[in-house]
């Protein structure tokens, strides 16, 4: 493949078809789903992707049944303990992005122990999206900008594309160059959408649990094939694009 993306964001989806077709509890899936995790990080330290951004709880994923968003807190409880020490030896920074808020003590002082230990790592820039939203991220962001502008300290007209996109969330990663769904719906759900613009996207009926390295590489290659314009001619991005992606 002659074109590495340099960030890949995914949507993990189909945990709970992939228990369902088997008539075992969602959980169960849940738990396949975590072990497909290390398949995506190992490919992307294999194939030099810099950057990959998983989204693993969604601000509306609070609204499923009070049993399961338990037991997904365990889950995450558990690879955060389990996880971190094998990340950080293979040079994987860890952080998370999303309301921290809404999750327990426990959780979130994992969460910042995971980040504090793997902050010097650069391998593989890995973010973990959870309880995150795109239209939070977006008006999180305005928000900020209008506290400086509450201040005196901000020029109202200065406010552009430019200053919105340095408070969203990862505004110090590139912009995905390609996402990934798996589970076969075709949307994006709330995901990265100011981040996402124009970002290569690539379905697959796929369930989560059931990913491997063929099925990656196959995203890849279609990435590869792709001319990313910008809203140029294709003369035109054939040079330096305005992004700064590479392809």
């Amino acid at each position: 493949m002659t074109k590495i993306p340099r960030h890949l964001a995914v949507i993990m989806d189909g945990n709970g078809r992939w228990a369902q077709r088997r008539r075992r509890p969602r959980m169960i899936g849940h738990r396949a789903g975590a072990r497909a995790v290390n398949v995506c990080i190992d490919f992307c330290l294999e194939t030099g992707i810099q950057a990959l951004t998983l989204f693993a709880f969604s601000s509306e994923n609070w609204g499923r049944p009070e049993e399961e968003v338990g037991a997904l807190m365990k889950l995450f409880m558990g690879a955060l303990e389990r996880e971190v020490d094998e990340l950080d030896r293979r040079g994987v920074r860890v952080r998370f992005i999303g309301e921290r808020e809404r999750f327990a003590p426990a959780i979130r002082d994992r969460m910042a122990a995971a980040e504090a230990q793997t902050a010097g790592n650069a391998r593989l820039h890995l973010t973990i999206a959870a309880s995150y939203g795109g239209r939070w991220d977006i008006a999180q962001a305005a928000r900020e900008l209008a506290r400086e502008v509450a201040a005196g300290r901000l020029d109202p007209e200065a406010i552009d594309e430019g200053l919105l996109a340095a408070r969203v969330a990862l505004a110090d990663l590139p912009p995905p160059d390609l996402f990934i769904r798996t589970g076969g719906d075709v949307r994006v759900s709330n995901f990265l959408l100011w981040q996402l613009a124009y970002t290569e996207l690539w379905f697959t009926e796929t369930l989560w649990p059931e990913l491997d390295a063929a099925t990656l590489r196959r995203a890849l290659e279609d990435y590869a094939s792709r001319e990313r314009r910008f809203g140029l001619t294709g003369d035109q991005a054939a040079g330096p694009s305005p992004s700064g992606n590479h392809a």
